[in-house]
């Protein structure tokens, strides 16, 4: 934990508004508690449980921790008078038992995980939900109409702005590499296509590892046909910050902060699968980059010799982070963020770049630990800002670490593999895997010093909390 005068600085800066899991702790509930839930009441039991259940689902989906989840459904069922309860979280399952003492059987409801979509204003509106239940105690058929609506809601912005998002966000990861305005404007207008082309078949039920593949196709065929015909125009394309770019969109729909965060926070079974689900969805990356440069090659068209390192200077860092804070920006508007998370994630997006781009510069320390510095400072800073927004933590906090996944590594590690050149290979793909591991580790450790400092007193024994208090004694409003 940070020195107590350190903790008192942070919280002037940022004041004292906490996030929803902030407060899931004991006697936080800011209302009078319910009184306990008649164990002999099966039909009571049965819906506070199945709310909660359902509530962690859309949590579950939206990429937060199974402990979080678990924590969140617990303190929902102990708001409505349901102490005794065990929940248990796993991949795409939420289950939670009450227990109605030794002469009766628990009561058991389950939800499952069925949608998979990034739609953060559906985060946010179900940790408004969980705030209002705190501080108001509304009633659990008035919470069920509640999640029912937010669930079935369609996405607070058409598509077309989402696919522009996609697409500008792509242009900022361009920058953030190093490239100019053709590569940014080839990297806009490929993300697109890539973007469309999967929404479209993501209709007829085709799975996800097959979009990952046809996306990986499409991020190379534009960039190798325009670098072929370069030199003849007389202009120069670098595909490699393209094809890299594609990646990087391509793997920011990934559960990278969610696997390996519940690996360190004491969920393995799920931390696992979720991993598992990265490696594979990374795998069609692969296989649609691999395709299609051996399709090039089959046509005549080389891609050119990568060099070994991406050098940049002082002058360019400028506009690399604002590269870098604009895919964050775009990533989270992508995604439906609401708009008051866009200005923070800008922020955190310029501090990670920046970090991260400083450290190479200056202090040539390797992008591993670059990286991995950067995302803690993302996930404390970007935690405390989000905090002060009222904005779920986590939008900001992956937003903030989305243009330095290591989009550049895996493709280079991709070309040196087929380029026989495979321990230059091997180790470009173990310097991405590093690298996203340092990613998700840092954020989770930024974010997790973040909820320490903002994280109310505990009350003492018997006391009961006033209507509303927060922190400091005063009203809470996040």
């Amino acid at each position: 934990m940070l020195p107590e005068y350190i903790q008192r600085s942070l919280r002037r800066i940022t004041g004292t508004r906490q996030a929803t899991i902030d407060t899931i702790e004991p006697g936080a509930i800011a209302v009078s508690p319910r009184r306990p839930i008649d164990r002999f009441d099966v039909a009571a039991i049965t819906e506070v449980l199945d709310l909660a259940t359902k509530i962690g689902a859309v949590l579950l989906d939206s990429g937060t921790a199974a402990s979080d989840t678990q924590a969140q459904v617990e303190f929902i069922a102990g708001a409505y008078g349901l102490d005794d309860v065990d929940v248990d979280v796993t991949y795409n399952k939420i289950m939670a038992s009450a227990r109605r003492g030794a002469t009766l059987p628990p009561i058991t409801t389950m939800a499952q995980v069925k949608y998979r979509s990034l739609d953060f204003t559906r985060l946010a509106d179900v940790d408004r939900l969980i705030r209002h239940i705190r501080n108001s105690g509304i009633t659990p058929s008035t919470a069920h109409r509640i999640v029912d609506k937010i669930i079935a809601a369609p996405h607070p912005y058409p598509h077309r702005v989402s696919t522009v998002a996609w697409g500008v966000m792509s242009a900022g990861v361009s920058l953030l590499l190093g490239g100019g305005l053709l590569v940014a404007v080839v990297t806009f207008l490929t993300t697109v296509v890539i973007v469309s082309v999967n929404r479209r078949i993501n209709r007829l039920g085709t799975p996800v590892f097959f979009q990952q593949v046809i996306g990986g196709f499409i991020a190379v065929v534009p960039a190798a046909v325009i670098a072929e015909v370069s030199d003849r125009l007389g202009f120069q394309l670098t595909p490699s910050q393209v094809i890299a770019a594609g990646i990087v969109v391509l793997l920011s729909g990934l559960p990278l902060v969610g696997s390996l965060q519940d690996a360190i926070t004491g969920a393995p079974i799920t931390g696992v699968a979720r991993f598992f689900e990265l490696l594979l969805m990374t795998a069609g990356i692969i296989a649609g980059v691999g395709t299609a440069i051996r399709l090039m090659e089959a046509v005549g068209i080389y891609l050119p010799t990568l060099t070994t390192l991406t050098r940049f200077d002082a002058v360019d860092l400028p506009i690399q982070v604002a590269g870098g804070a604009l895919a964050s920006a775009a990533y989270a508007l992508a995604c439906y963020a609401e708009l008051r998370a866009v200005p923070v994630a800008f922020l955190s997006g310029a501090i990670g770049s920046a970090i991260a781009l400083g450290a190479l510069l200056w202090q040539p320390v390797g992008p591993v630990i670059a990286d991995g510095v950067a995302a803690v400072i993302v996930g404390l800073v970007g935690g405390l800002l989000a905090r002060r927004a009222l904005t779920p933590p986590l939008v900001v906090a992956v937003a903030g670490i989305t243009p330095l996944l290591p989009g550049l590594a895996v493709y280079r590690g991709l070309y040196g593999l087929l380029s026989e050149q495979t321990l230059s290979g091997i180790t470009w793909m173990a310097s991405a895997l590093g690298i996203g591991c340092a990613l998700a580790a840092g954020v989770t450790l930024g974010e997790f010093i973040a909820r320490t400092l903002r994280r109310p007193s505990f009350l003492p024994a018997g006391h009961r909390p006033t209507w509303g208090s927060g922190a400091n004694g005063r009203r809470s409003d996040g």
